[in-house]
């Protein structure tokens, strides 16, 4: 098994701000109906996709039940996720994908299979710059799920590459979650036997990591507690 390495208002209130934001167009114009629901895409490969899961078992299919129960009607989650995808081919596929929806948000997990063939690491930051820039043409913003290699690839290839998320987060000033399997990819219970895909406990525990940076950015995060 490959060991990967390691990372380093209330929710109510803004569960009725959202509510009301959903409606209020349709207020506005002087009928009942409803704003459009904030469409969010999911473009990635198997980590995204429930790899040898069921659909209902991937953290996506988790994330889309808790908007729909954290803020019912408002979110409508898209999951266009390939397993075996890569930069390259995630180029070739993005524009067809774009066109299915007017897409407010893209959460963009790609690299890892660029980064397990050893590809170089100056073509995968290009391509994923390329999938940035054509996901915000499009007019959505983008949350970057970073991954990190497994450690037996080496330092001289793992760290540039876990450094890469943050690096491409920063020149583009987008959200990010550094490492998408972060407290699953070190815990062998929470795994696969293949030690690169999580199982069905992990994906649980891939949405929380998932949840803490998107929820911020949707005004659905909960309140700290009170000392």
């Amino acid at each position: 098994m490959r060991s990967w390495g390691k990372l380093g208002i209330g929710w109510p209130a803004r569960i009725a701000g959202l509510l009301l934001l959903c409606f209020w167009f349709g207020a506005s114009i002087g009928d009942d109906t409803p704003a459009a629901p904030t469409q969010v895409l999911v473009f990635g490969d198997s980590l995204a996709a429930a790899y040898q899961l069921p659909t209902e078992a991937g953290w996506v299919a988790g994330l889309r039940e808790r908007l729909a129960d954290r803020a019912p009607n408002c979110f409508e989650v898209t999951n266009a996720s390939v397993s075996g995808e890569t930069t390259s081919g995630g180029l070739s596929r993005l524009p067809e994908v774009l066109e299915t929806g007017e897409y407010d948000w893209v959460l963009l997990e790609l690299g890892a299979n660029d980064g397990l063939r050893g590809l170089p690491l100056t073509r995968i930051e290009a391509n994923l710059q390329s999938l940035i820039d054509r996901i915000e043409e499009h007019g959505a913003q983008v949350v970057l799920l970073g991954i990190m290699l497994p450690t037996n690839y080496g330092p001289a290839y793992t760290e540039p590459f876990a450094g890469m998320y943050e690096r491409l987060a920063e020149t583009n000033d987008l959200s990010v979650l550094p490492f998408l399997l972060d407290g699953v990819a070190s815990e062998g219970e929470l795994m696969m036997d293949d030690g690169i895909h999580p199982n069905a406990d992990g994906q649980d525990r891939v949405l929380e990591n998932v949840w803490e940076v998107v929820a911020p950015l949707w005004e659905l995060d909960e309140p700290s507690e009170q000392p």
